[in-house]
């Protein structure tokens, strides 16, 4: 298990979990247009599934339901496209996050716990 972030470890205390910070080689799905600076930043992050950590990350008040708006990449470059994002990664799965200059929203929905009832 790899050892979260001091970042990642603030984050998690402050909403009263334990972190589950994800592998540096896990893959994440990330919207090429988090590197646009469009803001708010956003994140959901499902069960992790064979080389996925979960997490889903966008950029934008809506996420892109077209598959090509999306890379897949190793947790180990999140950073280099948004570092604002890396503190969030360690959330637990069925967390969400939203993000922007001076404003954060953290929240639970269990429906990212079973991905068949969530829909885009």
């Amino acid at each position: 298990m790899v050892q979260p972030e001091p970042s990642q470890l603030e984050v998690c205390r402050r909403f009263g979990m334990q972190p589950m910070a994800p592998e540096p080689d896990e893959l994440v799905a990330i919207a090429h247009n988090v590197r646009s600076g469009l803001r708010p930043l956003s994140g959901m992050r499902y069960l992790p599934t064979g080389n996925s950590c979960g997490w889903f990350l966008w950029a934008g008040v809506e996420i892109e339901e077209d598959e090509d708006a999306f890379a897949i990449i190793h947790v180990s470059h999140v950073g280099e496209w948004a570092p604002d994002m890396v503190p969030y990664l360690a959330l637990l799965p069925g967390w969400q996050f939203l993000i922007a200059p001076g404003h954060e929203q953290v929240w639970f929905d269990d429906r990212l716990l079973d991905p068949a009832q969530y829909e885009f």
